[in-house]
């Protein structure tokens, strides 16, 4: 376990966080005497994210329905009311 003092939280802060992200409990003691304990915090679970099956999804709507670029070009002029 590290010690630091009150004036080295003020003057060096930076070494001393240092040692709280390597994981050290740090004491701080004030006129020689304890005065507090830094602990690192618990690492935070990360959150898991799962991705969605978007082409099962698909094939669930829609089945597997395959359509060439022709039908395509002629069911978007039908709907627009074009004939071909």
């Amino acid at each position: 376990m590290k010690t630091a003092t009150i004036r080295d939280l003020r003057n060096r802060f930076p070494r001393v966080a240092a040692w709280i992200e390597q994981g050290e409990s740090v004491e701080i003691t004030k006129a020689g005497k304890l005065f507090a304990l830094l602990v690192p915090a618990k690492p935070q679970k990360p959150r898991r994210f799962k991705m969605p099956d978007i082409m099962a999804r698909l094939r669930a709507n829609f089945g597997d329905k395959v359509y060439s670029a022709e039908d395509l070009a002629r069911g978007l002029a039908e709907s627009r009311g074009e004939r071909s």
